[in-house]
């Protein structure tokens, strides 16, 4: 076998020898050898949240439950979305950035004004909107 893995041409490979593996640096990836072999590579992509964070997380998926499921308005639709969005970053990275707080704050307070009777979601609403205070100072 030549270094790259191919077989040196005009000679024999062999299969099932003693043979040895030497790899002096990796970083990431996986490797596997001889005729049977099995690599695993695992990668997480995700971020721990700070508590903070955390909580917020929880109000948010908390909110997303409570609202509409049918017959859902326009608001309760772009509520989600930025829901959705925000969720989607703190899972991500751990946090969601000072822009995207105050956009969902204020998407959050809007739909609260619009509402009436959505005694859930609003509790829901408010928890989210007293993480985000707490986070933006």
């Amino acid at each position: 076998m030549s270094d790259t893995g191919h077989p040196t041409p005009g000679r024999p490979t062999q299969d099932g020898g003693a043979g040895g593996v030497h790899i002096g640096s990796m970083s990431g990836g996986s490797i596997a050898t001889g005729s049977h072999g099995s690599a695993y590579s695992v990668n997480q992509t995700t971020a721990e949240p700070d508590v903070r964070h955390a909580e917020l997380l929880q109000a948010i998926r908390s909110l997303r439950e409570a609202l509409p499921a049918r017959e859902r308005s326009a608001d309760d639709t772009t509520l989600d979305g930025e829901l959705a969005d925000a969720e989607a970053e703190i899972t991500r990275t751990g946090a969601a950035g000072p822009e995207r707080l105050t956009r969902l704050l204020t998407g959050v307070r809007g739909w609260l004004g619009t509402q009436a009777a959505a005694a859930g979601a609003i509790a829901s609403a408010t928890a989210v909107v007293q993480g985000i205070a707490q986070l933006l100072g």
